[in-house]
């Protein structure tokens, strides 16, 4: 077959980062496959690109404001207060605040979403990014050493332009992330083929298909351990054509997280880098544009020797290269065989005990088959600037333009923002009503919502650690979902009251028509703004303001 084109995205600086002494998850495993892939000519052979880092901007098309500007200030040393003793955003020890965490996230970001765009440009058939598949960050928090969802941007600048786009995920562990990102779309159907159990994250059962118009389109596919190659194969082929064949996917995008290799760390089953490398080739032969990306894999050298393999597979010179590893600057951890091979073990394939692989491929083939047609998307022109830019609010370096009017806002929010951290309390009884609603995080299966139902009507959310697999407590979010400070639990030695943004205890008096505080004490919005704020403040806004009007 012709060789496709293909895009590689590398940062020279991603492999300097380091999670901590100790933690699984390294960082460098990027740099000892780009030094793997130079040592065996492949560079030359494939546009080989530095992306631009992904802005905050870029990265709140999908998360949080308040969680990037949290991940853009925190460091090791502000961590404890900005997490609020651990309990928002970085809950638990799985994604500790290393050094230049927001650095490394905007590296495997901004190399997905430049995957993306080479794709849709027309300028590649291939994209790969090996820092990018974190496929477990939240909207609003970290998960499973993912920080930022790379995918769900990637896919979502796709979007800008191909009416489907399929995604498929080998890692060990469920692509969570991303399937509650799309689980109520018709324009993404993920496919998700991981252990299920009491393994992390806990999700990722039969029984979650998707919500409303999304309903049907997340694939899961659980299985046990001890997953062979042969197994893969017998469900990955068919799954995956017949996907293809229903839904007619404009691009596919195919996480490759090496952690479903035989011997790895936090894995459990068994699959040789030929096993793995199989999947790449399945999709590559039906000659559809598709992205490449990395993900988990915690045996550094197994996950760097297959991530080689696979860029040959993309490459179409899989069957050409030499096993036998170069000489490379990190030769010597490749003993004592030093090839490029991650060979199997004798560990026991569950799967064919008890028949459950075949009634799960079943069962994963029924659900697509009940699908109507590939869903259509109306033609539009596709916008070539953000709407910050068309609408003059950005400037030329991606910030924000601010006129006097903003300054002013920004002010008095700022005075706002004070007045609760001054006045932070227990919550009254009308607010306790509120207490009442809680969003239960959409990534928990119904599985384990029924496994859990005890946690849930006590209103408290779990999440589990993907070191330890084990549940833990995380805080619960308000019916607006965000984190509820009325809910009374001590953080240190404080109990937290609710954090009301934009309660500034200001009231409309409707006989005296002006704005009062509870002690009734007058002053302008002018004067309030310039001094900055004081508890006791009120605005005649009808006296001040004609004033104001006429000066």
């Amino acid at each position: 077959m012709p060789r496709r084109r293909v895009s590689y995205y590398y940062d020279p600086d991603v492999g300097a980062y380091s999670y901590g002494l100790g933690h699984p998850m390294k960082p460098l495993r990027m740099r000892i496959t780009h030094e793997l892939l130079t040592a065996y000519d492949m560079l030359e052979k494939m546009d080989v690109l530095r992306a631009e880092r992904a802005t905050p901007e870029a990265m709140t098309s999908f998360h949080t404001d308040e969680y990037i500007h949290f991940l853009a200030r925190v460091t090791p040393d502000t961590a404890e207060e900005l997490t609020y003793n651990g309990t928002r955003f970085l809950v638990g020890d799985d994604n500790p605040a290393f050094e230049g965490v927001f650095e490394f996230c905007s590296i495997s970001a901004g190399g997905t979403i430049a995957a993306a765009k080479r794709i849709t440009s027309g300028a590649a058939d291939i994209s790969i990014n090996w820092a990018g598949g974190l496929h477990h960050a939240k909207k609003r928090e970290a998960s499973g050493f993912c920080y930022i969802n790379d995918i769900v941007l990637g896919i979502l600048e796709l979007l800008r332009t191909y009416p489907r786009v399929l995604y498929i995920d080998i890692d060990c562990h469920h692509g969570d992330g991303v399937e509650e990102a799309f689980y109520t779309t018709d324009r993404v159907m993920t496919c998700s083929f991981h252990k299920f159990g009491e393994y992390f994250p806990g999700t990722g059962t039969q029984e979650d298909r998707g919500k409303g118009k999304g309903t049907g389109y997340a694939i899961n596919v659980p299985l046990k351990d001890g997953l062979n190659d042969d197994s893969l194969r017998s469900i990955y082929e068919p799954v995956i054509a017949r996907a293809v064949d229903v839904f007619q996917p404009s691009v596919i995008v195919l996480q490759c997280g090496a952690d479903s290799l035989a011997g790895d760390k936090l894995g459990c089953f068994n699959v040789t880098m030929q096993g793995h490398a199989h999947c790449v080739r399945f999709v590559r032969d039906m000659n559809i544009p598709f992205i490449l990306l990395g993900g988990g894999g915690y045996t550094v050298k197994n996950t760097s020797r297959t991530w080689v393999y696979e860029t040959a597979c993309a490459l179409g010179i899989e069957n050409d290269i030499d096993l036998n590893l170069p000489w490379n600057e990190f030769f010597d951890w490749f003993g004592p065989r030093y090839r490029l091979e991650v060979a199997e073990n004798n560990m026991e394939d569950t799967n064919l005990k008890d028949g459950s692989l075949d009634r799960v491929r079943e069962a994963a083939l029924q659900q697509i088959s009940e699908l109507q047609a590939a869903p259509s998307v109306g033609l539009h022109d596709v916008p070539r600037e953000s709407v910050g830019h068309h609408l003059g609010l950005m400037t030329d370096d991606g910030t924000l333009s601010k006129d006097e009017l903003d300054e002013k806002l920004a002010q008095h929010a700022r005075y706002v923002y004070q007045l609760q951290e001054t006045d932070a309390r227990e919550p009254d009884s009308d607010e306790s009503e509120d207490l009442e609603y809680h969003r239960y995080d959409s990534a928990d299966s119904s599985a384990s919502r029924s496994r859990h139902g005890r946690l849930q009507r006590s209103r408290q959310r779990k999440r589990m650690s993907i070191m330890s697999n084990e549940w833990y407590d995380v805080p619960q979010l308000n019916h607006l979902g965000y984190y509820d400070r009325g809910s009374g639990e001590v953080v240190g030695n404080n109990k937290l009251g609710r954090l009301r943004f934009f309660d500034s205890k200001l009231q409309w008096d409707v006989d005296a028509r002006r704005v009062v505080t509870n002690s009734d004490i007058r002053l302008s919005v002018k004067n309030l703004m310039e001094k900055g704020g004081s508890k006791h403040d009120v605005v005649d806004m009808e006296e001040d303001g004609m004033e104001e009007d006429e000066g």
